[in-house]
């Protein structure tokens, strides 16, 4: 397993940690894991790959969408090895691909700030201009203005995925502009302890972060990666292993929220959990249209929804949020 993060981070690094050790639990002696942790995004982790190959690795997890290149290029060398890569959309023979839908439950993060929001400013930190990240700004801002469509999401990019002085600072500088509410695409909990010690609310991202501000954080979107570990890891020892690719959410149990905090009101929790089953079931989808973009122009009719592919290549913002994307 290579990981762009401490598995103390709380966070994104935190929960492929436990699909980790869920696989370790399951297996049993049948298995040995090894992971490398704080792994930079490049030639680094080319290395660590290449070592964990010739060290015997059969099946390696690289968990970061900037390992996509790096993980293209050792597969070839080392074409017994399996690889899986998260989030991103290269494969090969013996390259697999998987990620969640993280923007299902970014639509149920933008129904509570809709409706919590005094200021009508939401606060945004954003990790890094994919359209990975790009597409839960959106998911989010749509749900929240379907509920207050005079609230606003303001962005700010610290251009990492964990670095927590950014992230702190980031939300600082949100609230100095009026944001009552702070949301992210980072993995540390870096931004809720401000949230909290300011006495604004947040949510947590990737993991349950309210240990780290029980006072702040309303719910969090939760990343289950053990279930897909321990299948990906059984085809591998019994033969069955093939390239494919996974895009998985709500309903298959990748995705999932994390308790609502009792600073959640009763009808704001009803109004999430409506969202969250109709996701589930199929009546609501968060790129349903009409969708206007953020010149104000619809990009999405009525009765129309984004497909997958135009999903995953967004480099677009919606209207209500602000600022410039940053290219």
């Amino acid at each position: 397993f290579v990981y762009v993060g401490p598995i103390g981070d709380g966070g994104w690094t935190h929960e492929h940690d436990k699909g980790r050790l869920a696989v370790e639990a399951e297996f049993g002696d049948a298995v040995e894991t090894v992971y490398v942790e704080s792994v930079a995004e490049g030639p680094d982790s080319e290395r660590v790959m290449t070592q964990m190959a010739l060290d015997g690795a059969d099946l390696i997890f690289t968990t970061s969408f900037g390992y996509m290149d790096p993980t293209i290029n050792i597969a070839k060398k080392f074409p017994k090895v399996k690889f899986e890569h998260a989030t991103g959309y290269k494969r090969g023979k013996n390259i697999s691909t998987y990620s969640g839908r993280f923007y299902e439950g970014r639509a149920i993060l933008g129904t509570i700030a809709g409706h919590m929001t005094k200021t009508n400013v939401v606060g945004y930190i954003a990790s890094m201009p994919i359209p990975e990240v790009i597409r839960g700004i959106n998911s989010f801002t749509i749900a929240m203005r379907k509920v207050n469509p005079k609230a606003e999401v303001k962005v700010i990019w610290v251009n990492s995925w964990y670095d927590p002085g950014k992230e702190g600072d980031a939300a600082k500088a949100l609230i100095d502009q009026g944001a009552d509410i702070i949301t992210q695409h980072t993995d540390s909990p870096a931004p809720l302890q401000v949230a909290e010690k300011r006495g604004v609310f947040g949510f947590g991202q990737a993991s349950d972060m309210s240990t780290f501000a029980p006072k702040s954080q309303l719910t969090a979107i939760v990343d289950d990666w053990g279930p897909y570990y321990l299948a990906r890891t059984k085809a591998a020892m019994d033969g069955s292993w093939e390239s494919t690719d996974t895009w998985a959410g709500i309903k298959d149990g990748m995705v999932h929220m994390a308790p609502y905090s009792d600073l959640v009101p009763e009808d704001v929790q009803k109004a999430a959990d409506a969202v969250k089953t109709a996701i589930v079931d199929g009546t609501l989808h968060p790129f349903a249209g009409p969708i206007k973009n953020q010149e104000g122009k619809v990009v999405v009719k009525e009765g129309e929804t984004l497909e997958d592919g135009a999903l995953l290549g967004m480099d677009w913002y919606v209207e209500g949020v602000q600022g410039k994307l940053p290219k």
